[in-house]
């Protein structure tokens, strides 16, 4: 039970720390705008396909080494995915900001369903996948058994915390990070005091959309396929751990990404990994019942 314990955590951690770099995303549009950016999962999804066209590229022309295969991918898949991005932040939001809060909720639907079958025309229907780029296998012996953590979750754990280290800096630290908390906390006196603040959105949804994309990298890396639906259940399970550590809350986002993981993980190694999704979905019904603020969220208190 110990070593099942045990596995099942190291699996946990590495889902997690990819919920976790996914909930960025909704975390900081939602920080900003007060919007829900059901788009974002088909945005990692993107990333995905993005990965695989990058590392074929790259092997087409010679490139045999790991880092440089991961390091040239990695920043291929950031750019082009930060542009996509930028482009529905441009389309499907900026032209209903002002409008009732319903339109951009049915403007994101509407682009996350041009996104699927974009990709599914462009790419095909079928599953999709890359080989294995990182071999090797660190065994621990637990007991009368041995728990193994591969060298790629080890890889996946390791630049997901790196990922949420430079962004968390870049937020505390920054002038592009005091201009989010700024425009966060006051949109109108963020503007009234020099800030361009539609600029300001579209950095958001640029950076949300770069940690999907690194995301999307790490998981194509572990798992190894895709299809062009992989965004709609992955969307769905980091905006539970957004919502569960702290919708808007940017360290929120991390840990309940990894809470998440980790009970998920546990659910399928300890109960049943048939029902796991349906766990997760549970989960977040009980965190809107119970506690809709999240874990490092703060409850909404109307202005008088």
């Amino acid at each position: 039970m110990d070593g099942i314990f045990l596995q099942q955590l190291i699996n946990g951690l590495t889902l997690g720390s990819v919920y976790g770099l996914i909930a960025i995303g909704y975390t900081m549009v939602y920080g900003i705008i007060g919007m829900i950016n059901f788009a974002h999962g088909d945005v990692y999804m993107i990333s995905a396909y993005l990965a695989a066209i990058g590392l074929a590229v790259l092997a087409f022309f010679g490139v045999q080494s790991f880092p440089l295969l991961i390091l040239g991918t990695l920043v291929f898949t950031i750019v082009i995915t930060g542009v996509y991005g930028w482009t529905i932040e441009r389309i499907a939001y900026k032209p209903l900001r002002n409008s009732t809060r319903l339109a951009p909720l049915i403007s994101a639907i509407g682009m996350s369903l041009i996104l699927q079958n974009y990709v599914q025309i462009a790419q095909g229907a079928r599953q999709q996948g890359v080989p294995t780029l990182l071999d090797g296998i660190i065994k621990f012996h637990v007991g009368t058994g041995y728990v193994q953590l591969t060298y790629t979750k080890l890889f996946i754990i390791v630049v997901s915390l790196l990922g949420m280290g430079v962004l968390t800096y870049v937020i505390q630290r920054t002038k592009l990070g005091r201009m989010c908390r700024a425009t966060q906390q006051d949109r109108k006196m963020a503007s009234i005091l020099g800030i361009n603040t539609d600029r300001v959105i579209s950095y958001v949804f640029v950076i949300g959309a770069s940690m999907a994309a690194l995301a999307g990298v790490l998981i194509t890396m572990n798992y190894g396929t895709f299809d062009f639906y992989a965004g709609f259940i992955i969307g769905i399970k980091a905006f539970t751990a957004a919502v569960l550590g702290g919708i808007g809350s940017l360290p929120g986002a991390m840990l309940g990404g990894m809470i998440l993981g980790i009970a998920e993980a546990q659910f399928s190694g300890l109960v049943n990994s048939d029902f796991k999704d349906v766990f997760s979905f549970s989960l977040l019904v009980m965190i809107l019942i119970f506690r809709p603020q999240g874990l490092m969220g703060r409850p909404h208190v109307a202005k008088v």
